[in-house]
């Protein structure tokens, strides 16, 4: 006798099937992205296509339909959560856009550049606008921007050896020694006015400085760094005092009451603890002044050859040079060249910013408090 299978009781398939019941299949927004894609290619095409008003006409029709099918498959509750959802997407693909599109400007226009022979290990001394304009019969491109990479690489350092100390120092007294008193109250606030002004109140500061100390102007790589160290501190401090207070206070109970000194705890427990904000805070301080400008043109001026020398003599920078390129190029005449060179600098600072977060990064995970046995 062949036994046949039970068949399966209805009640029980209506239950499996309500389960799914009043919900979009996960295909279904593909499908409406889509539709939306074509409508907007459609509604493009009658003001003239363009890649913009592509994007900006397929969003639209994206969310606008996406939005009422929810509500009238799966309610106005969903429907809300879901348009929320869209918005929150669409404002970070609107933020990331000019990133990429930066990015992809500078490769595109910077490569050729870089790839220029004699372009990181030579100088501009010597090159006139005959050169440039031998390009336009097929010479090369000659000049690079060694010297500006010089002035750059030593500016910074010493606009950084003289912010990080005073920075940290600064935070390490408001969050460790101060009471909250009249002196950290007028610290913090000088502080505070010191992040919002303008960069070439700094370079005139450290101009004027300068040349009360050595003469009217004075101008060399060393007053760059001052002027520079003027935006750097305020960045340093703030970032660094964020990140010391954070630090538990468990942690410097625990070492006062094995009867260690206060210096001694702060430079073996709570900087360590906080030194990957710390670092994370001096690179952000760093970045925010390695493409500053008009500070320098006041303060180190502009030279074509290399300086080695950062307390005598005018020095390069990569900002000034794709300043000068821009500007006033080597050949009125026949400009790609200058800009050639102006875009692969562009490229070569990007570059160094890059590196300046993976070493950040780096110090920070070598000298972080080790977790676990």
């Amino acid at each position: 006798m062949v036994q046949t299978q039970n068949p399966q009781p209805p009640a029980l398939a209506v239950r499996r099937s309500s389960l799914t019941r009043g919900q979009l299949p996960s295909y279904a927004l593909w499908v409406v992205a889509g539709v939306s894609a074509i409508l907007g290619a459609a509604c493009s095409a009658l003001v003239g296509f363009d890649i913009v008003f592509f994007a900006i006409f397929t969003a639209l029709i994206f969310v606008i339909s996406a939005t009422l099918l929810t509500w009238r498959v799966e309610g106005r509750r969903q429907a809300s959560n879901k348009f929320v959802t869209f918005l929150v997407y669409g404002a970070f693909l609107i933020a990331l856009l000019p990133l990429i599109s930066v990015i992809w400007t500078v490769l595109q226009r910077g490569v050729p550049g870089l790839l220029t022979p004699g372009f990181l290990t030579t100088s501009m001394y010597g090159v006139t606008g005959v050169e440039d304009n031998a390009t336009a019969t097929g010479g090369p491109v000659l000049g690079g921007a060694y010297h500006a990479i010089v002035g750059t690489l030593q500016i910074t350092v010493w606009a950084t050896l003289i912010s990080v100390p005073v920075g940290l120092l600064t935070s390490i007294y408001l969050v460790e020694y101060a009471k909250n008193g009249p002196l950290s109250r007028a610290i913090t606030f000088f502080i505070d006015v010191m992040t919002g002004i303008p960069s070439i109140v700094a370079g005139l500061f450290a101009v004027a400085l300068f040349g009360l100390l050595f003469g009217p102007g004075t101008k060399t790589g060393f007053v760059a760094a001052v002027a520079l160290s003027v935006l750097m501190i305020p960045v340093v401090v703030r970032s660094s005092e964020e990140m010391l207070k954070i630090v538990p206070n468990e942690l410097r109970e625990a070492s006062y009451a094995l009867g260690v000194r206060k210096w001694r705890t702060i430079t073996k427990v709570v900087i360590p603890t906080a030194i990957s904000g710390i670092a994370s805070g001096v690179t952000l301080a760093i970045a925010r002044v390695i493409g500053e400008t008009a500070p320098i043109l006041v303060t180190a001026g502009f030279a074509t050859a290399i300086n080695f020398n950062v307390f005598a003599g005018w020095m390069a920078s990569l900002p000034t040079f794709i300043y000068t390129q821009i500007l006033n190029p080597t050949s009125p005449t026949t400009i790609e060249p200058s800009e050639q060179r102006a875009w692969a600098a562009a490229l070569v600072l990007i570059i160094m910013v890059m590196l300046l977060n993976l070493i950040a990064r780096v110090i920070a995970r070598i000298f972080a408090p080790k977790t676990g046995r």
